[in-house]
């Protein structure tokens, strides 16, 4: 695990993040199917997509700005750096067939020098595979993203630097949807006390501790109502098409 540890790093052992993991994994499985060769990830987080990306790569090199306890010893063809990102200075021009990055856009302060990063260290014809929440479907402000995106504002980023842009989006069947509306109903319950409606108006670090904490509470009360739906969830419930109004994350592979 990272030694960073908020409910913005998704746990696979903690059963009230099943619903965001389950998700998070199809990323990584969907992503597996596509990468080979030399492949570069920005943001390692909790490492449990190296099983997924690894066999499938000649060469797998993942970064984090926290260090790793995971033991790549376990993985012959997995190097670990650590740095901050957007920076990919420790990389040269055209090293990788594919770049993937999830969850992770939404943090950078300067997203444009993050995508430009990704294409310069991208072979020609080489593949940037990213996930981010889609804007439109988020119930609250979530403090620890620097912004969100619709559809278009992604496009409209990748289109600078990516000639073709794929636009896809992780959508939900009617047992991810029950779980998004209680999830729902439970964050009004909260929010309606913010009667000055301070989650968009104080700064955002401000915000941080109490929303995690928050957050956390509101998830192992959602597990604790209906454990059943909680524990049900599975990757399957989730699927991947075009974009469009009702996904839950964005699904852009540019290239």
């Amino acid at each position: 695990m990272s030694s960073m540890q908020t409910a913005e790093r998704v746990s696979h052992t903690d059963l009230s993040d099943n619903y965001i993991f389950q998700r998070s994994l199809l990323a990584y499985v969907e992503a597996a199917k596509m990468v080979h060769g030399d492949v570069l990830e920005l943001g390692t987080g909790s490492g449990y997509g190296i099983e997924h990306i690894a066999p499938n790569a000649d060469r797998f090199v993942t970064v984090d700005k926290f260090p790793s306890s995971i033991d790549f010893s376990l993985y012959p063809n997995v190097e670990f750096h650590q740095l901050t990102l957007p920076s990919l200075d420790a990389f040269e021009d055209n090293s990788f067939d594919f770049v993937i990055s999830f969850q992770v856009i939404e943090h950078i302060e300067d997203d444009e020098a993050f995508v430009r990063e990704a294409a310069r260290v991208l072979k020609p014809g080489g593949t940037f595979i990213v996930t981010t929440p889609n804007k439109e479907m988020s119930i609250t402000r979530n403090p620890w993203h620097i912004r969100e995106y619709t559809i278009q504002e992604l496009k409209d980023l990748f289109g600078k630097y990516f000639e073709t842009v794929n636009a896809k989006g992780v959508f939900g069947n009617e047992k991810i949807m029950a779980y998004y509306e209680n999830n729902k109903a439970s964050v009004e319950r909260i929010t309606r006390f913010d009667v000055f409606d301070l989650q968009h108006k104080l700064p955002r670090q401000i915000l941080q501790i109490p929303y995690d904490i928050l957050n956390r509470m509101n998830r192992k009360k959602l597990l604790k109502a209906d454990n059943s739906l909680v524990q049900s969830i599975k990757m399957e419930d989730y699927s991947i098409r075009e974009a469009e109004d009702g996904c839950f994350d964005l699904f852009y592979y540019v290239m």
